[in-house]
């Protein structure tokens, strides 16, 4: 028996974790791999690269594309439950691998899509866009995991986390303890500062809202926001959640018109963030692709006798 590919583990898993409750991703690889018949050898085989075990990293990714479409949910950290929609999947398991397909491409480009086979996402592509295609993926898979990440911890912590985040992005600079957290009560409607000068003459103000990301921040939110800027007599604000605004959120915030600048983050541009600029993330794996330098080989002299091969 060969290792089952990540898409093949999915329905299996479903369907225990729908006996089981709730379980650990360590918690699946014993059961699972009984379901599949693999020896202790397929069970603790490794990647080449020495980056752990293949069949547990493939159920780790069986289950964070479960989790994206939400036949699954992590009622706390690194806890695994079905959710209401897995369950009503798992009457038609042939239909489920097509439906986390759909799911991930509507997610991707922000619009409905034709039922696509995941064998079929890569054909025609080079080798070089096929590895692009697949750090894309994982990529949005991070997106996710940050999201349920911070969703687990405190407000308080979110609070600390986007003043980090702001720092990580270059704002404040050099100047030590640039970023403040404000008191938790009485803080005006601020969250968090950010000086850009020694002197703290210039100041961004921050609004962190941790919301479920089925909700939205409406516009009253974000005039309330503004309002708190003008008593602190900023005109540099930023307004970070972990969900979404609403159109009347955004059309307001773009009709401030210069008088405050007023920018407005939801979660996947937060994740998007994060991700880039390394807050809480750890470079897990490096590849490196080369290319031949032609001003190396152009500087060597060439055989005329091979001109013509």
């Amino acid at each position: 028996m060969t290792i089952p590919k990540h898409d093949e583990i999915r329905v299996p898993a479903l369907q225990l974790l729908a006996k089981r409750g709730q379980l650990k991703l360590s918690e699946f690889e014993s059961p699972l791999a009984e379901h599949f018949g693999l020896t202790d050898e397929e069970v603790h085989t490794e990647y080449e690269s020495g980056n752990g075990k293949i069949f547990y990293d493939r159920i780790s990714w069986a289950l964070s594309y479960m989790n994206m479409a939400g036949l699954l949910k992590k009622p706390k950290r690194g806890i695994y439950e079905i959710s209401s929609l897995g369950s009503a999947k798992l009457t038609v398991p042939h239909e489920i691998n097509g439906f986390i397909a759909v799911e991930f491409a509507k997610k991707q480009q922000n619009k409905p899509t034709k039922p696509v086979s995941e064998s079929t996402e890569t054909e025609g592509l080079t080798p070089q866009e096929e590895l692009y295609s697949s750090a894309e993926k994982i990529r949005e898979s991070r997106y996710q995991e940050l999201l349920d990440t911070i969703l687990s911890k405190t407000p308080r912590e979110f609070e600390k986390l986007v003043v980090l985040l702001l720092q990580g992005m270059g704002y404040g600079g050099e100047i030590k303890q640039s970023g403040l957290v404000t008191s938790y009560t009485n803080d005006g409607g601020i969250d968090g500062i950010i000086k850009e000068d020694v002197l703290g003459l210039g100041r961004i103000h921050i609004q962190a809202k941790r919301y479920a990301q089925i909700n939205s921040v409406g516009r009253e939110e974000i005039q309330k926001f503004v309002g708190a800027l003008a008593v602190a007599q900023s005109n540099k604000g930023v307004f970070i959640t972990t969900s979404s605004f609403s159109k009347g959120a955004v059309s307001y915030a773009e009709s401030l018109n210069g008088a405050t600048t007023l920018i407005l983050i939801d979660g996947q541009q937060l994740a998007a963030y994060l991700y880039e600029y390394g807050v809480g993330l750890q470079v897990e794996q490096t590849i490196q692709i080369k290319r031949l330098d032609s001003e190396f080989w152009d500087s060597m002299e060439n055989d005329a006798s091979t001109a013509e091969l």
